[in-house]
C-alpha cells in the first residue's frame, strides 16, 4: 500500500531531473528549456556564473527561496515555494534574476511577498546511501498541447447588383480572366500579344455582363478556420515501467531510455 501511494504521487507530478545536489534549477526559457543554472546555496550575483538576467523559468525542491531582481538580494523580490515555475512573467521576474537565497524555514512573511502558487514537483533526487535498481520501460506515451486553431483566407464567389449601365467590377474581373487564358495560348512573341488580347476581350465581356440590370457576379475575401494537432513538442511524456512485478507510472520532462532509475520501492530517480 504504500508503495502504492508513493507511485500515485509520481503520477500526479512531474519528474524533474536537474543536479543531484541542487535545490533550485534557473532555466534560460519558459517551460523549462534552454541553458540551466542550479545551486543549493546563495548567490548574490548571477553575472559571476554567468546567467544574470537570463532566467525565464525555474524549479524549486524542498526548501522556499527568494529571488530578488538586483544583485546581493535588492530590488524586487519574491519567495518561491517547492515547486515548478514555468514562467517567471506572471510574478514580474522574468529575465530580471540577479541574486537568490534559502529562506529559514521559520521566517514569516507576507502574503504578497510569495510568487503565485506552482505546479508540484515531485523530488527525485538520490537519497544518502540509497541504493538504487534499472526498472525496464513497457510503455511511452508522448502528451501534446492543447489543439491549436489555424485559419485561413479564400476568395469566394458572390453575387451582387448592378450598379449604373457599365459593370465596372465585371470589367476588370474579365480583364484579368481574359489575361490569364490568354496567357494560356500561344508562345514566344505569340504569347504577349495572346495575352494583351485575352485581358481587352476579357474585359469587353465583363463591361456587359448584367447590363440590362441582373445580378452580377464577384468574389470576396472569407476566413476560415479549423482545428489541428497541436504542432508543437510533447508536454510531457507518459510513462509506465514494472519492477518486481508492480506496474509504475510517472510522466517525464524528456522520453526515457529502455529503462529507468528506481530505488527499493520502485520510486524513480534521477
Amino acid at each position: 500500500m504504500k508503495t502504492f501511494l508513493k507511485s500515485a504521487l509520481a503520477v500526479a507530478t512531474l519528474a524533474v531531473a536537474a543536479q543531484a545536489s541542487a535545490q533550485v534549477t534557473f532555466y534560460e526559457r519558459e517551460g523549462f528549456e534552454g541553458r540551466t543554472f542550479s545551486t543549493e546555496r546563495q548567490v548574490g550575483d548571477f553575472s559571476r556564473y554567468g546567467f544574470n538576467d537570463r532566467a525565464s523559468s525555474v524549479v524549486v525542491l524542498r526548501d522556499r527561496w527568494e529571488v530578488c531582481s538586483d544583485v546581493q538580494f535588492a530590488g524586487r523580490c519574491v519567495i518561491l515555494r517547492p515547486g515548478r515555475y514555468a514562467s517567471l512573467t506572471t510574478m514580474g521576474m522574468n529575465d530580471r534574476v540577479s541574486s537568490v537565497r534559502a529562506v529559514g524555514r521559520n521566517a514569516r512573511f507576507d502574503d504578497d511577498r510569495y510568487a503565485p502558487a506552482p505546479v508540484p514537483v515531485y523530488d527525485n533526487h538520490r537519497r544518502p546511501n540509497e541504493r538504487l535498481y534499472q526498472a525496464e520501460v513497457t510503455s511511452v506515451r508522448a502528451v501534446l498541447g492543447r489543439p491549436e486553431q489555424r485559419c485561413w483566407v479564400e476568395r469566394e464567389q458572390v453575387v451582387q447588383e448592378q450598379r449604373g449601365d457599365v459593370n465596372v467590377g465585371a470589367a476588370i474581373v474579365g480583364a484579368v480572366l481574359g489575361g490569364v487564358l490568354g496567357h494560356q495560348v500561344g508562345g514566344g512573341r505569340g504569347k504577349d500579344i495572346a495575352t494583351a488580347g485575352g485581358a481587352v476581350a476579357g474585359a469587353a465581356v465583363g463591361a456587359n455582363i448584367g447590363r440590362d440590370g441582373g445580378p452580377v457576379a464577384g468574389t470576396r475575401d472569407v476566413q476560415r478556420c479549423s482545428t489541428v494537432p497541436s504542432q508543437a513538442k510533447p508536454d510531457y511524456w507518459d510513462v509506465t515501467y514494472n519492477f518486481r512485478g508492480q506496474e509504475h507510472h510517472i510522466q517525464m520532462t524528456t522520453p526515457p531510455g529502455r529503462t529507468v532509475t528506481v530505488n527499493r520501492q520502485g520510486e524513480p530517480r534521477a
